[in-house]
């Protein structure tokens, strides 16, 4: 370093003197050099460096003092040298003279051109020595050597959190300051930087530039890539100190570590209930905001939560991912398979305290029949049911929705059960049997009605015997 300076020195005393050769690239500099050294008369009385020249001492000088003589009449930034603030006017003249012969990118001085000049050359001439990793830039190696040495030189005066870059503190500050100046020009949304909303925008463009090899699979974030690739490793590098559960990721980690602490930081301000997860907070508030905003594409019907809409998109694309193990009946929902098994095992573990009657599931709906409240109202003709399903049944009268379309003749229905009782005209299913003629019907109603025949029939037949 020492060396690069004197040579500076050299190379600049000795183009001022008129019809002088210049200074050979080979002839040594170094020679040249160990004369100027013998020549040295200007010693720095604060650290014991000698200079040939007295004002090159009174620059070196001002790195101890601190003085700033030099102060730019744009913007009254200070320098301690007369070239340093050369250079810096260049950034309000727009004055670029150093170009690149690669790609022509201009830059305001040499050092950041010779800088920019690696990224075409992979050169890494900065070498850590604790752990050998390279880089193109000191100052990149330098802040990398504050992970060995744990420096945190940059600490906020409102809080006293400390970072290894300025830059972090910067962003951080933004915290107090509730700064965002980087607007999306899409949706308005405002981020503290502008790496922030690079990584947004790609929500609007769509765009998935990190791929994972393994299975073709894009991410927005290089962070997501990594993460999904434990997933292919089934590496779960993180663990609860509880109960030894691993995740692939600290957040996970973070969260699960919740359900031990009993820790609920997300707390709604309408009504106090408080969270685990921020994503269950921010689906909360929908029901206080009335919001609904995952809307059907093919009826235009709305949902609160993004689960909803596709358990709904099932009635329009007649998909039935639940299936039951017993007789292959298929469902649109886990839940009606449940309901559904029991008529396999014919368990009805509850039954009502007032009339006796048993029920596979809950009995709550059932109740109601005997206490006669119906806290469900329509407020178009004022009609009351007992549940909100029932109430939502109705309310297709008035709105003549019919979001249950037949995948054979395109006629609609406002309930899935007529849905599916019309569908067996095109498939010629017969589920419902008589047991006394082994008649079949597509539907109960009309097995009902039948059964009457030979209740009929019984009667008669008494009748002729009792004569």
């Amino acid at each position: 370093m020492e060396d690069n300076e004197e040579l500076s020195e050299v190379e600049e005393e000795h183009h001022d003197i008129p019809g002088e050769k210049p200074l050979g690239r080979s002839k040594t500099k170094k020679t040249f050099l160990k004369k100027r050294r013998a020549k040295k008369s200007y010693i720095c009385t604060q650290c014991g460096k000698s200079f040939t020249a007295k004002h090159s001492l009174e620059s070196h000088t001002r790195t101890h003092t601190g003085e700033k003589p030099f102060t730019c009449n744009q913007c009254g930034r200070s320098f301690p040298r007369k070239d340093s603030l050369e250079i810096h006017m260049r950034i309000h003249t727009g004055e670029k003279p150093f170009t690149c012969v690669q790609c022509r990118k201009s830059f305001s001085n040499k050092a950041n051109l010779c800088s920019h000049m690696r990224s075409h050359t992979e050169e890494k001439l900065f070498t850590c020595s604790q752990c050998g990793k390279s880089f193109k830039h000191k100052h990149s190696l330098d802040t990398h050597m504050r992970l060995h040495t744990g420096e945190r030189p940059f600490t906020c005066d409102h809080c006293g959190k400390q970072f290894t870059q300025n830059i972090h503190l910067k962003e951080h500050m933004k915290i107090h300051t509730g700064e965002r100046p980087h607007p999306c020009d899409q949706c308005g949304k405002c981020f503290k930087s502008k790496g922030s909303l690079d990584v947004h925008m790609r929500i609007h463009t769509r765009e998935k530039p990190f791929t994972c090899e393994q299975c073709g699979k894009g991410f927005m974030q290089s962070a997501h890539l990594k993460g999904h690739m434990r997933i292919h490793t089934g590496e779960k590098p993180f663990m609860c100190e509880q109960c030894e559960k691993t995740f692939t990721n600290k957040q996970n980690l973070v969260v699960h570590m919740r359900i031990h602490t009993g820790e609920r930081p997300f707390t709604c301000v309408q009504c106090g209930k408080s969270f685990i997860h921020s994503t269950d907070l921010k689906n909360h508030m929908r029901i206080h905001t009335r919001e609904k905003p995952f809307t059907c594409d093919q009826c235009g019907k709305s949902f609160t939560y993004k689960v909803t809409l596709d358990v709904h998109m099932r009635i329009h694309t007649g998909q039935k991912p639940y299936a039951c193990d017993q007789c292959s009946k298929t469902f649109d929902m886990a839940s009606n398979l449940k309901k559904y098994l029991t008529v396999h095992t014919n368990e009805k573990p509850h039954s009502c305290s007032v009339c006796g009657k048993s029920f596979s599931l809950s009995l709550h709906k059932h109740e109601k029949t005997h206490t006669g409240v119906k806290a469900y109202m329509c407020f178009e003709c004022g009609k009351t049911f007992i549940s909100m399903n029932h109430l939502k049944l109705h309310q297709t009268i008035h709105t003549g929705e019919k979001p249950y379309k037949c995948s054979h003749c395109d006629k609609r229905f406002n309930r899935s059960e007529h849905l599916k009782a019309h569908e067996r005209i095109h498939t010629g299913e017969k589920p419902y049997t008589c047991d006394q003629c082994g008649k079949r019907f597509t539907v109960k109603s009309h097995l009902k009605k039948h059964m009457k025949i030979h209740a009929v029939e019984k009667t008669d037949h008494q009748s002729l015997k009792l004569r």
